[in-house]
């Protein structure tokens, strides 16, 4: 009797910038969704204590019980906090609770292994996994790159967008060397574009060339409805299912699949 194949381990993607209003948690919710009609198991992670990714996805951050904050303390188990949302993705939730998780953090040894010791059980029930980091380079950030196979970095298409992305790039160096070998930066997501803009356009042709870096294509542009989304507790994919953005989205997630 042949022996019974092993399960494939999660992809985990963490999607980080330390500048915020790059569209980090719109992306991660709508590459979620496209990876789900893909046919994925997808898991998403909201590792930031204003917890915009569980208000998108229609959970009320005030009625959760359990969340990323306890499983991070060691005080649950992250199969325990899981969601199961309407975009056929999975959630582990936030809340305020985690904005102390850092400093509680700062004292454990071994603390950059955190999450990556939490998502261990869990990894063989999903295909990919993607994290939205906060917007900075603290413990939570370092968790998730320590965690993560793989990494998406959104940005502006905006010239004040690169602000940040050449430091985050200096602690990804640090963390390949010293904490995760297998960290691969997937690419540059540029967001926000409009491409009636010159400005827009080039900085576009400037990015990937700046930081040797892939450009995932296509741009995801600007539109009213990625702010439609959250009020619905949908990803755009739901609210906007033809619109420029859900089809840009869908395009980037087909694209990075055989990837991941």
């Amino acid at each position: 009797m042949p022996p019974a194949k092993r399960k494939k381990s999660a992809a985990v993607i963490s999607v980080a910038n330390q500048k915020g209003g790059v569209a980090k948690t719109t992306s991660v919710a709508s590459l979620g969704a496209a990876f789900a009609e893909l046919g994925q198991r997808v898991l998403l992670v909201d590792l930031d204590a204003q917890a915009c990714l569980t208000f998108s996805l229609g959970v009320d951050p005030d009625a959760v019980e359990t969340s990323i904050h306890e499983v991070l303390l060691g005080q649950a188990e992250l199969a325990e906090t899981v969601i199961a949302c309407d975009d056929g993705v999975d959630l582990v939730p936030s809340t305020i609770d985690l904005a102390g998780a850092e400093a509680q953090l700062l004292g454990r040894p071994a603390r950059e292994y955190v999450l990556q010791s939490a998502l261990a059980p869990t990894r063989t029930a999903y295909d990919i996994v993607l994290l939205d980091c906060s917007p900075s380079l603290g413990v939570l950030t370092l968790n998730a790159l320590t965690a993560s196979t793989g990494l998406i970095i959104p940005m502006q298409a905006e010239m004040l967008g690169h602000r940040g992305v050449g430091q985050l790039l200096d602690t990804v160096a640090d963390v390949k060397r010293i904490l995760n070998k297998r960290l691969t930066v997937l690419g540059i997501l540029p967001t926000m574009y409009d491409g009636r803009s010159n400005h827009s356009r080039e900085v576009l042709d400037d990015v990937g060339e700046r930081y040797g870096l892939p450009v995932l294509a296509p741009p995801i542009p600007r539109t009213i409805r990625f702010a439609e989304a959250p009020a619905v507790g949908r990803s755009i994919l739901a609210t906007g299912r033809h619109s420029k953005g859900a089809k840009a989205y869908r395009a980037v997630a087909k694209a990075l699949l055989p990837r991941l």
